[in-house]
């Protein structure tokens, strides 16, 4: 029976843009995987989650190391445990199987059901990395050389791939991906997130914390601009301490939850402090200062 074709639309605690939505659906039409670059804080990883919830898929993570290899991906031999067993165990240590052991993308192969496959990070194994998983996710099946097993998927997973950009990744493995770039929410796309994560804020405290973050993310020099999750972190910091709307433009309180870096924590408050001061939007759009 051919199965039932799912779309995503987003979750309640996810909002997406039609882009990204209609992205995410071709690459399930076409049984691509969907590469997601964008800046940190843009919820490329929790993409991911959001299509598990929303689809009603089991979502299965593999986090991409320095170290990772392919292979870690599909299975491992455990040659040590083997050997271990061989000379203080009581185990049958003829039986390879007993010590093969998959991998995250073994799994979701192996699944009962359709599954989300979360190759999260790519960018920061080896360069040949990308390359090495070509076959695997064309084919979508493996071989264990050791058993002399070959592993076929009972469903090709959606699979979400994410990159931070660090490297550059091969040709051939883009000619075989779906693209997607988020872009930094906009101040109207924030709101809404805002909204959804604290949907009892009050709309002035809400005012004049997004102000204030734009003006932070827009100083130059940055190393670490703040991230959506670090706003929706200093709008409950802001809650919980009882800050009033007035103190946000004047204080910035709880800076620490919004910025990382001494360099940058230095910066802000050099320019909070300065001739420049926070600077908002008035009529017309027209920058002008708090």
């Amino acid at each position: 029976m051919q199965e039932a074709r799912a779309f995503f639309s987003g979750t309640e605690d996810y909002i997406a843009s039609e882009e990204l939505q209609n992205s995410v659906n071709v690459s399930i039409a076409l049984g691509r995987p969907l590469l997601i670059k964008g800046e940190p804080g843009t919820g490329k990883t929790v993409l991911a989650r959001s299509i598990s919830e929303g689809l009603g898929k089991e979502l299965y993570i593999w986090n991409i190391k320095s170290t990772t290899k392919a292979k870690d991906g599909l299975y491992i031999y455990d040659t040590v445990q083997r050997l271990y067993d061989s000379q203080f165990g009581d185990h049958d240590v003829s039986d390879i199987r007993h010590y093969i052991k998959l991998g995250k993308m073994g799994e979701a192969f192996l699944s009962e059901q359709k599954v989300v496959l979360l190759i999260d990070e790519i960018d920061k194994a080896d360069i040949e990395f990308p390359n090495d998983l070509l076959w695997e996710l064309d084919v979508m099946s493996f071989d264990i050389p050791e058993t002399g097993e070959t592993i076929n998927a009972r469903h090709r997973p959606i699979v979400i791939i994410t990159s931070n950009a660090e490297k550059e990744l091969p040709d051939a493995f883009l000619r075989r991906c779906v693209f997607h770039y988020i872009s930094f929410p906009d101040a109207e796309m924030m709101k809404e997130i805002v909204r959804v994560h604290h949907p009892d804020l009050e709309e002035k405290l809400l005012e004049e914390a997004m102000a204030a973050f734009y003006w932070i993310r827009s100083i130059g020099g940055l190393q670490k601009k703040p991230s959506t999750s670090e706003l929706l972190d200093w709008v409950q910091a802001l809650t919980v301490g009882g800050i009033s709307p007035a103190k946000i433009s004047k204080e910035l309180p709880f800076l620490g939850v919004l910025i990382k870096k001494d360099h940058d924590f230095n910066a802000v408050l050099q320019r909070l402090h300065g001739n420049q001061g926070i600077q908002k939007k008035g009529p017309g759009g027209i920058l002008r200062n708090w």
